[in-house]
């Protein structure tokens, strides 16, 4: 049975430091929009669920460090506060970029104030996340949290990407091309998202075959797919059509765009996870 004891380097670390910054900072944040009564919108009810999840999982994981329950939880603890750290950094710079260009008219119409100081504590917030990412990245040689390596954050990278096009998906069901592109989406996310959670639940260690061969294999696998779907899918999707004007943010058009976007830069994600992970594999440094 685990006893609970108080340990203040919890708070008191760069890292704990950063955490509480962001805990304050998406409380600001969440409790100024909530008092405008204007996130009734998908965008702004995305941009209140990511402040309250990043600042209720963010509270939650400092009190289990302060007082040092963390390891009775049947989780590599490393791995999820990497992993999470990554996400949340992800999730509040996306609400950073979309709550001030969705929310926010110009001119500004009302509660100009509070929406403004909101984008502002958002914005810190990410700085907040990413700082914890860097102090929390492991360092070259380090693999004992596999989430805190370069390869393992590019995995929730990939899959915060992989959501991001799911929920830009409209109208793919008429070209085989498309279709094909959605299931790259589709089993790249599974593949690279049951990895992560695998790895977070210490379950890695039960597959009977090279584990780390196997993920350059599928690195390697997925950066072909996703150079398919690079390709097909602009040419598939703008074949044949202009951008209508005018082409709002619910534009088929202009969610074909993000979709093209968000593909290319999973690409380079594979891309470079494909190397980093080949370079801790196949080439040793001399102790």
């Amino acid at each position: 049975m685990a006893v609970a004891t108080v340990n203040l380097r919890a708070v008191t670390s760069w890292v704990g430091i950063a955490r509480l910054f962001a805990v304050v900072l998406s409380c600001v944040a969440f409790s100024l929009v909530a008092s405008t009564g204007e996130y009734k919108s998908p965008y702004g009810t995305w941009c209140m669920f990511t402040w309250c999840f990043c600042f209720t999982v963010t509270l939650v994981v400092l009190v289990l460090e302060l007082l040092e329950l963390y390891s009775a939880l049947p989780i590599s603890w490393d791995d999820f506060t990497s992993a999470f750290s990554m996400l949340a950094a992800l999730m509040v710079f996306t609400t950073s970029v979309v709550y001030p260009s969705t929310s926010i008219g110009s001119p500004c119409s009302s509660h100009c104030a509070q929406k403004a100081v909101a984008t502002t504590a958002s914005c810190l917030c990410f700085l907040a996340y990413a700082l914890e990412v860097g102090l929390t990245r492991a360092k070259p040689g380090d693999i004992s949290s596999f989430l805190s390596t370069v390869p393992g954050l590019l995995k929730v990278f990939e899959v915060y990407v992989a959501c991001l096009i799911f929920s830009l998906l409209d109208s793919y069901a008429s070209e085989a091309g498309l279709q094909w592109c959605v299931a790259v989406y589709s089993i790249c996310f599974i593949v690279t998202f049951l990895i992560i959670i695998f790895t977070i639940g210490r379950c890695l260690a039960y597959i009977p075959c090279p584990l780390e061969k196997m993920l350059v294999g599928y690195n390697a696998l997925a950066l072909v797919m996703y150079i398919t779907a690079t390709v097909l899918w602009p040419l598939y999707s703008f074949k044949d059509t202009k951008r209508p004007n005018p082409c709002n943010s619910e534009c088929a058009w202009n969610k074909h765009l993000g979709v093209t976007f968000l593909t290319i830069f999973n690409l380079i994600a594979y891309l470079v996870d494909l190397i980093y992970s080949t370079r801790m594999v196949f080439i040793r440094t001399p102790s």
